[in-house]
């Protein structure tokens, strides 16, 4: 298979010279890319926004317990943690989990489980209440077989279930109608935009997405895709696909969408976001680097940075390198905020 990816893969890359080159490249591979996740298939309703609960949390954040309907029949959770002094001028993040942290609970800093509070520990992963706590709203919304979106409610009463998610029994039912999880997964949260608009209480010129590891993956699709998203952070996820998803084979399913790999790379897709503000995040021990480890890595940034250097506008990415294996790392999160907020046009 190996052979057969270097055969076959990434037949699509970019091959121009000059900015224009560039932006007719981008616009073709996103109407490519919009059909691989199978966008042409998901099913428009109205939001239905339905507030379940309001609890105060320490430091004045509010936390709200919403659901949105994202098609019919098919409703999120979300968690919307708000600073006391939030107002129109405040950036909204959108805030989307990875594995092992029972959705939106580990994002939005639900503390009292115990798994909960070592998935947190292990990946700095309340990363939406780091967010809150800076002053910006975060929302932390269950994706697709995760928190109060397994497909067996029963899972919810175990607790080591409970913190996994049904990306597998997802693909099986969506791929062979050409619907791949990612492609639910990116539906979702741009319906999660959507209800920022449509509820307008914060800038929703600036709605901003950060996610670390499948997070990071979401995140990805969605700022390459939708151009709302004003500024992205992606932790954890950016890596070529043959070291880290083809020689990796038993990565969750949602990592994988059918024909991409004929088409793109991981770099490509994240080149869609140019000339938008970014901050990629790599730990220098994450295991799905891959064999080659941070080569596998530079590689897809160096696509990237060709990618914002047509647009003279190096300045707005920003590869942060970390110590140890994998995790989210917050402790530069406002300068780096601060950086790329600076280099929005």
């Amino acid at each position: 298979m190996e052979r057969k990816y270097e055969k076959y893969a990434r037949r699509d890359f970019f091959t121009g010279h000059t900015k224009e080159d560039f932006v007719r490249w981008q616009s073709d591979m996103k109407t490519l890319l919009t059909k691989l996740l199978g966008f042409d298939k998901m099913e428009q309703t109205s939001l239905h926004p339905v507030t379940e609960e309001i609890t105060m949390q320490p430091g004045g954040i509010r936390r709200e317990h919403v659901r949105i309907l994202v098609e019919p029949d098919v409703w999120m959770p979300m968690y919307l943690l708000i600073p006391a002094d939030a107002g129109p001028a405040t950036r909204p993040f959108l805030c989307p989990p990875g594995h092992g942290g029972a959705g939106k609970y580990t994002v939005s800093g639900v503390t009292g489980y115990e798994l909960v509070n070592q998935s947190i520990e292990k990946y700095q992963y309340d990363y939406g209440m780091q967010l809150a706590k800076l002053g910006y709203v975060a929302v932390c919304p269950d994706c697709r077989g995760f928190g109060e979106r397994r497909e067996l409610i029963s899972d919810t009463e175990d607790p080591a279930l409970a913190m996994k998610g049904d990306c597998y029994w997802l693909a099986h039912m969506g791929e062979p109608l050409g619907i791949p999880v990612a492609g639910m997964l990116t539906w979702d949260l741009m319906r999660a935009v959507d209800y920022l608009e449509e509820r307008s209480e914060w800038d929703v010129s600036r709605v901003s997405c950060l996610g670390f590891s499948g997070g990071g993956m979401q995140t990805l699709w969605l700022a390459a895709l939708d151009p709302r998203i004003r500024l992205t952070v992606i932790s954890g996820y950016m890596y070529g696909f043959r070291d880290s998803l083809l020689a990796m084979n038993r990565n969750c399913s949602c990592n994988y969408v059918p024909h991409l790999w004929e088409h793109l790379d991981m770099g490509d897709i994240a080149s869609l976001i140019a000339p938008r503000p970014m901050l990629i995040q790599s730990c220098s021990g994450d295991r799905l680097n891959g064999a080659r480890g941070l080569f596998n890595v530079f590689e897809q940034m160096d696509i990237i940075k060709n990618a914002y250097a047509l647009f003279g506008r190096q300045e707005a990415l920003i590869h942060e390198i970390c110590p140890g294996p994998h995790s989210w790392h917050g402790e530069r999160l406002q300068e780096n905020l601060d950086e790329l907020i600076k280099n929005e046009e």
